[in-house]
């Protein structure tokens, strides 16, 4: 329902279907009937949080309970936002067009650090007190957050009631009851908490006290008034009986993702030391070849997309691929519907994959070797060799691709120079298999590289590595240019403060709470868009709380030291990334999880063996 008090204004700003709901899919419910009202929240813009799967799922979820209803909120543009503030409008959500701030609870999906600022400027326009602290003992709303970047709600634990950890599609449920029933009876805001911090994958910041040490590190994680030692996250065990939505929102315009998608498992086999998505979402899980073709022809049905993605960390790694694709193939091509296949692996990507989506689409392809050289593929653990990578360029080839991208990190661990140039080394081996080929003699190829610095993240082996500081990133981009010969080869290297904003954000402790609020105080917001990052505000914060980036981004942390997230539990045990992480000194790998168990622990949610 489109919110009266902004219909005026929106012929002044761009793209106003970003404001106005009224989708199809959209689920509008009598408010006389409700009995909790839940403002999922994406902090970021409409664009890019209507491509968000998480958030498609719990909408539909939460909005089969008849006495419950999910709305969407997602951060206004600056145009929006300046009429807005001038006008005085609250923030609202799209299916009602009520201020969020009568909700019983303010959602935020936390899906990247640098949304961070986002989140406090969304509060702030719903007429919501941005600190905890603030909100009084009224019961509502309270302001949750989930997502991976939940994993260390450290640096933001000053802005929320609690965080859920994990899967949400039972958690959440069980929160929402527990508030109806107290909430009837008159319970507080600190009431509720308290009981909520039972309820396993529930973390409730104030129910916790922090101390230092003298050098910064953190001294002790102290639980209060009977919360939990370790807060250990939730997971759904069956995949073919997790909810998933048959019907979604269609959006008036073009999102960042403009399709459908099914989730085909969750998890990953491979153990990427850097790779913070493949150890937080352990176990691996699968779906039924039956499930996930069922439920992507239902949504294809439903919605009038021409583009059904497989999503997952690596589609290719199911053991029911080729299955899946051929009975899709058999709906998808008589549609007329293009299938994606992202996260396709090097080492498994076989002729007959390639020829059931050249059957549907041909475009260039994209692989992640993430290294030049074998030696520091071997100190991530890709497990993936150059023959690998060229016999997988090869069969693309033949099937008449002629561009190929390859994704690579610049800084991480043990990284030397020569590392550095081995990724153009790499490139040009590609662009030599191509024109070694007879029928490609005098063919037209483009082989680009892009370089991406690494950050190391929570609840990964590299969680106690530095990140590479700005000025050495700049000097091994130098190098690389200098190694790259070929007209063929297209370079694409970024560097920037954000990288290292985004490392002090994922690794920080609760200090850094007050340097996102006095950063957003000065204005910074849509901190992930270049445009709108602003670094000196940001020195400025920290310099103002006596805290240096470097002591959270670039320094080794000892094994022995107490992280900010150690008193929460994602199942896989810090002896395991111990492991991970001298393997990784050692330049030894690890072999993938249907091979061989590793031993990390995430499997104990099954109580069985993943395989």
């Amino acid at each position: 329902m489109l919110n009266s008090r902004i219909e005026p204004f929106l012929l002044d700003v761009q793209k106003p279907s970003r404001y106005t709901g009224g989708e199809i899919g959209e689920i509008i419910k009598d408010k006389s009937k409700i009995d909790v009202r839940f403002a999922f929240c994406f902090p970021d813009i409409y664009d890019v949080g209507m491509s968000h799967l998480g958030m498609k799922i719990l909408y539909s979820l939460i909005n089969e309970r008849e006495n419950y209803w999910c709305e969407r909120v997602f951060a206004p543009w600056t145009d929006m936002e300046e009429i807005m503030r001038r006008e005085q409008i609250p923030l609202y959500a799209l299916e009602s067009g009520d201020e969020i701030r009568n909700f019983d609870f303010i959602g935020f999906t936390l899906q990247y650090e640098m949304s961070y600022t986002n989140i406090l400027n969304m509060l702030d326009l719903a007429g919501i007190p941005v600190l905890q602290k603030d909100r009084g003992e009224q019961i509502s709303p309270l302001v949750v957050g989930g997502g991976p970047c939940a994993c260390n709600p450290e640096p933001i634990a000053d802005f929320f009631d609690l965080f859920i950890l994990g899967e949400g599609e039972e958690v959440n449920l069980e929160l929402m009851d527990l508030y109806h029933k107290m909430k009837k009876a008159g319970a507080s805001r600190s009431e509720f908490l308290k009981s909520a911090s039972q309820i396993q994958g529930i973390y409730v910041p104030s129910l916790y006290e922090v101390a230092y040490h003298e050098d910064g590190t953190v001294k002790s994680i102290t639980p209060l008034e009977g919360a939990p030692e370790k807060i250990q996250k939730r997971v759904m065990t069956d995949m073919n009986q997790s909810y998933y939505p048959e019907q979604i929102v269609v959006p008036f315009l073009e999102t960042i993702h403009d399709r459908v998608s099914v989730e085909v498992l969750r998890g990953c086999i491979r153990g990427c030391r850097f790779c913070q998505a493949g150890f937080l979402y352990r176990p691996f899980r699968e779906k039924s070849a039956d499930v996930i073709c069922q439920q992507g022809i239902a949504l294809c049905q439903n919605t009038g997309y021409d583009e059904l993605s497989l999503s997952s960390l690596s589609t290719s790694d199911h053991s029911q691929i080729e299955e899946i694709l051929d009975n899709l193939l058999e709906y998808t091509e008589h549609q007329h519907i293009n299938l994606s296949l992202p996260s396709l692996r090097i080492d498994n990507f076989s002729k007959s994959v390639l020829e059931k989506v050249t059957t549907i689409r041909k475009s260039g392809l994209t692989f992640a070797p993430e290294a030049g050289t074998q030696r520091l593929r071997d100190v991530i653990n890709k497990n993936v060799t150059e023959e690998e990578v060229m016999r997988t360029c090869q069969i693309a080839f033949e099937g008449g691709y002629t561009t190929v991208k390859l994704y690579f990190m610049m800084g991480l661990p043990t990284e030397t120079d020569e590392d550095v140039a081995g990724i153009a080394d790499l490139a040009q081996k590609v662009v030599n298999l191509f024109y070694d080929m007879p029928e490609h003699a005098k063919g037209k190829l483009q082989v680009s590289i892009s370089t991406a610095t690494f950050v190391p993240k929570p609840f990964t082996p590299f969680e106690f590595e530095p990140q590479a500081t700005k000025e050495e990133i700049l000097r091994k981009q130098q190098i690389l240019k200098k190694a790259v010969k070929s007209k063929k080869i297209k370079t694409m290297m970024h560097v920037s403060d954000i990288s290292l904003m985004e490392a002090v954000l994922a690794r920080g402790d609760r200090r850094i709470c007050s340097v996102i609020y006095d950063a957003w105080k000065n204005g910074c917001h849509l901190d992930s868009w270049d445009e709108f990052f602003y670094a000196d505000k940001w020195y400025d914060a920290f310099r103002k709380n006596h805290l240096e980036p470097a002591f959270y981004a670039n320094r080794t942390r000892s094994y022995d030291e107490i992280m900010p997230w150690s008193h929460i539990d994602y199942l896989v045990s810090k002896s395991f990334l111990i492991r991970e992480n001298q393997k990784a000194h050692a330049e030894q790998t690890t072999p993938p999880c249907r091979q061989a168990c590793s031993g990390c622990g995430a499997n104990q949610c099954l109580g069985r063996a993943c395989f």
